[in-house]
């Protein structure tokens, strides 16, 4: 059986499918999975453990046995919360066969092996009678399937299964509901992750501007969602046009059923502007009275010092099909349409009933315009960054002859035009997938170009001189978890660390040094929506010259970065900083320390590498304990790849 997994690609930052062996080890997955962070969340967790109580408190209060089914189990973190509170038996669905054995190991390590039973399949596949996995039907239903879109992971389908076939008429369900809300927003800067605007370019010859083709402007987009921090958006950067309101509930007590459908809610604008962002999350009650709930909302909504910062569930931001004006107090209807596993929304003029119930199509919108499928919503913004195309343009400026041939290599790039109208000669793109072929045709054709620049479709390493005409010229989700809600967790910290651990050759206090060698890769991260703030000055620790041919051999580098100021260090970020001209940049990542704390700000278009740390890094007291980050990373010029090793290096006082 051959098993497929996701990396990021080292030299594009995408995400691919890479095959594995029936031998393939999991640890490394699970160190990648969002496990970690849902432990760590207290608020989730308590609200869990309050809510499985009340449930089987209610159970044995109608005189019943309490029989718990709980889908997803993972670590059985769920399950040993209702043997805890009292439950009959719990059985426990995993479909992920390793985490399906670290729950076995984690429930007999806590005393529940004759509680709980863990079933590794997947839900659908489950059987209930005397000789099947199940004994009987369960009457409380508890499941943590959730995204951040709250049905992106199957839950609707799970749970009208479980409902057939699983529990028992009229169970207890925690959580026992969920609620949806949305919040219409203007927000340049959101919008400008889903359409291009016009760019503008100052040439000798006056200013020239970059359309988009119409098919752009008029195309749904894709209909996934877009799921960021919403707490780490400022405020000025977007506009409230209505009210928070309920766009729709789930009953996880009752039937649930998975069949596509719409909801309608009519909405008032509290202020005029144009809609074109739809911003949504949702909560959970864990109880019937609604007494015991936990909520995605964001820092607007519901205004407390105490927010529960978490990875695994954030808040929702959907594209509008087009902007659309709206008026303060003319009221407007929003529709969201969803399948088994997504939503999308679409807005209009309020109407009767019956006249919007014949206008409704539930049918997930398509891109037509193929812009949506070669860019994703960073390389949008990216593309739409004034400062980013002000940057190349002084740089192009710099470098352009009258004569100069132009070749410019990368997929969708809207450098070909702007070479062009900063006076190049001829100008050649390289565009090495169909894709990328008609997206540029379509752009050329718009703004009259087409035959002005020359596409080639070819793989870079199949150019030949006559493509050219023979032209020659041109940190917390990786902590350990260890004690969670007082049961021990510790199995699943050890399947995270056991290659990590592997290569510790010493401990702390004992050593001048402490090895943090790990899965020697980094993983991309959108730093912009996480809060750290920077133990360093940025240091270059690689450079590439794309003048000179690329070297046959591993390029390595070597050294060390000292910590100049107190925290804790929970990892390395890695980034790139492009230098057009030898005076003018563009950084991937770091944009600026923003004072003597270190807060950062960084590229909000592109991920950084983030290279985590087993074990946090301590420098509270810089003068008595000097200390540096040594670093050794080798570059195969060849697959793209880089590895990395990190070690602390503490310096004792002389």
């Amino acid at each position: 059986m051959k098993t497929f997994c996701g990396r990021a690609n080292p030299t594009t930052g995408s995400m691919e499918w890479l095959e594995g062996d029936e031998d393939y080890d999991y640890h490394q997955e699970i160190a990648r999975s969002r496990y970690a962070d849902m432990l760590h969340d207290k608020d989730r967790n308590t609200k869990y453990y309050q809510g499985i109580r009340a449930a089987v408190c209610r159970v044995k209060e109608r005189g019943e046995k309490a029989i718990v089914l709980d889908i997803g189990t993972g670590t059985g973190l769920l399950s040993m919360m209702a043997a805890s509170a009292g439950a009959d038996f719990c059985y426990a669905i995993e479909v992920f066969k390793p985490m399906a054995n670290a729950a076995v190991k984690i429930v007999e390590k806590n005393g529940f092996h004759d509680k709980i039973k863990v079933i590794n399949k997947h839900s659908t596949e489950v059987t209930v009678g005397p000789d099947g996995d199940m004994q009987c039907r369960a009457n409380i239903l508890v499941t943590e399937l959730f995204d951040t879109e709250l049905i992106g992971e199957g839950a609707l389908p799970t749970y009208e299964h479980a409902h057939k076939y699983l529990v028992q008429e009229g169970c207890e369900a925690v959580p026992h509901r969920a609620t949806v809300y949305v919040q219409l927003v203007e927000s340049k800067r959101m919008w400008s992750w889903n359409k291009l605007f016009p760019v503008h370019v100052k040439a000798e010859d006056g200013e020239k501007i970059i359309v988009s083709p119409s098919e752009m402007e008029n195309c749904p987009g894709v209909p996934s969602v877009c799921d960021i921090q919403l707490n780490q958006m400022p405020s000025s950067d977007f506009t409230i046009l209505s009210d928070v309101v309920t766009m729709f509930s789930v009953d996880f007590s009752k039937p649930v059923r998975s069949a596509s459908t719409y909801y309608r809610v009519q909405l008032e604008p509290v202020k005029s502007g144009k809609a074109q962002i739809v911003l949504s999350w949702w909560d959970i009650d864990m109880d019937p009275s609604g007494t015991i709930n936990c909520t995605m909302a964001p820092y607007w909504v519901k205004s407390t010092s105490a927010f529960q910062w978490r990875d695994h569930w954030m808040q929702c931001v959907y594209f509008l099909p087009n902007e659309e004006s709206v008026l303060q107090g003319e009221k407007v209807d929003l529709t969201a349409c969803r399948d088994e596993y997504s939503l999308w929304y679409k807005l209009q003029k309020a109407r009767g009933e019956e006249e919007s119930k014949a206008d409704v199509r539930v049918e997930s919108p398509v891109c037509r315009c193929q812009a949506h499928l070669l860019w994703n919503r960073p390389r949008f913004g990216e593309l739409n960054d004034q400062n980013r195309t002000r940057q190349y343009i002084k740089s192009l400026m710099k470098v352009l002859k009258t004569d100069s041939v132009c070749l410019c290599i990368s997929d969708g790039s809207l450098l070909p035009v702007l070479a062009h109208y900063l006076g190049a000669k001829q100008v050649f793109t390289l565009e090495n997938s169909s894709v990328s072929c008609s997206v540029m045709e379509k752009f050329f054709r718009a703004n009259k170009l087409e035959d002005k620049i020359k596409i080639i479709e070819a793989r870079p390493e199949l150019l030949t001189p006559s493509h050219l005409e023979d032209k020659k010229d041109l940190w917390r989700i990786r902590s350990p978890c260890g004690i969670c809600e007082g049961f021990d967790v510790r199995t699943m910290d050890d399947m995270i660390q056991v290659r990590r651990l592997k290569s510790f050759s010493t401990t702390l206090g004992k050593t001048n040094s402490l090895n943090f060698r790990e899965s020697r890769e980094a993983e991309p991260h959108p730093l912009w929506e996480y809060p750290c703030k920077s133990l360093s000055d940025p240091q270059e620790v690689l450079t590439f010259d794309f003048r000179k041919t690329v070297p046959q051999h591993c390029v390595s580098s070597k050294g060390s970065v000292n910590l100049l100021r107190k925290g804790k260090s929970h990892g390395a970020v890695l980034w790139m900083e492009y230098h057009l001209t030898a005076d003018i940049s563009v950084s991937t990542g770091l944009m600026e320390i923003s004072n003597e704390k270190g807060n950062c700000e960084w590229n909000p278009h592109c991920k950084q590498a983030v290279y985590f740390f087993s074990s946090v890094i301590e420098s509270e007291v810089l003068s008595d304990l000097p200390s540096a980050v040594t670093y050794a990373m080798n570059f195969d010029t060849k697959t793209g790849e880089i590895t990395m090793d990190f070690k602390l290096l503490i310096l004792s006082g002389i």
